[in-house]
């Protein structure tokens, strides 16, 4: 391992201040950001994403935001491949790199890799496709809490893609999809050191509530309208879009689509949180209050 070369880590729930402290670093360490967050990626989606500010985009170069459009096809395999081959370039030049985002899944691509997921047959995906349509995304949600309760517990639910995958693995081989993600760590040629983000959690919710309201002021309802033709993508089945595509649909009224994207962006944290809980690298730290920097330091010392 080339051990003076270190990726570092910002881990944590949405609206927490990963942006700003992921600047934070990369000022002081005078180097770059790699996005985590696979909403991020996809240049059509920005207001309901929270991307960085172009203020913040100005203060630190960011990769792995804006690069890539909603029409492709981007999954978390893409993200690993790229993301090393990027870093293998970056750690040429730099020293340290940091890592910031939400996306368990994305950073768990980078720092371990994951196992080879079992190929599943076809039809089991097409029937759970049908039961989306017939039976709405609750039906699946009810399905994975039964077949799956520990990936249940920290999978975004109301992304019916990711339902719907670790649903035909467990049907299609009998083991929880969760099984397969206890792959032995690939050793990477580069230390990790890992910040966690976090706040007491009223005042975590706070922070997700006013973002929404930044969010709809700053034009999320037309966002999400000039989406409309691309609805069915992946990537629009999120929290922020979902809602609106309901409200366009006059499936509900706007004041209640803003509250239930409140309520579930705050599902959604809770459940970043149990992500991250579980790994046990994760230093953590309260943003407001806690010197980044110099436990930053302190932990690439030791």
């Amino acid at each position: 391992m080339n051990s003076n070369k270190t990726l570092i880590v910002v881990a944590g729930p949405t609206a927490v201040g990963k942006t700003a402290a992921a600047i934070k670093l990369a000022k002081h360490y005078n180097t770059v950001i790699l996005s985590a967050d696979s909403r991020q990626f996809f240049k059509e989606m920005s207001i309901g994403t929270a991307k960085p500010s172009p203020d913040e985009l100005a203060a630190a170069k960011h990769y792995f935001i804006d690069s890539h459009s909603i029409t492709e096809n981007f999954n978390v395999g893409d993200f690993e491949t790229e993301g090393l081959k990027l870093l293998d370039e970056l750690f040429k030049v730099h020293d340290v790199v940091i890592l910031a985002g939400g996306s368990g899944l994305y950073i768990k691509a980078i720092c371990e890799g994951f196992d080879n997921l079992p190929t599943v047959e076809p039809e089991i995906r097409e029937r759970l496709n049908i039961e989306l349509t017939e039976k709405g995304v609750a039906h699946l949600q009810q399905k994975l809490a039964v077949a799956d309760p520990e990936y249940y517990s920290e999978v975004d639910i109301y992304n019916p893609q990711r339902l719907i995958r670790a649903l035909e693995v467990f049907e299609g081989t009998g083991k929880p999809f969760s099984s397969y993600r206890t792959a032995s760590t690939r050793q990477r040629p580069f230390n990790i050191v890992k910040i966690g983000l976090n706040l007491p959690r009223e005042q975590l919710y706070n922070r997700i509530n006013e973002r929404v309201d930044v969010m709809i002021a700053e034009g999320l309802v037309k966002e999400a309208e000039n989406l409309i033709p691309y609805r069915e993508v992946n990537a629009l089945k999120t929290v922020g879009y979902n809602e609106l595509f309901d409200y366009f649909d006059d499936k509900t009224d706007m004041h209640t689509a803003i509250e239930l994207i409140k309520q579930h962006t705050r599902q959604f944290a809770k459940r970043q949180l149990t992500w991250f809980n579980k790994d046990k690298e994760i230093v953590w730290a309260n943003p407001c209050t806690d010197n980044l920097v110099e436990l930053s330091d302190r932990l690439l010392s030791q």
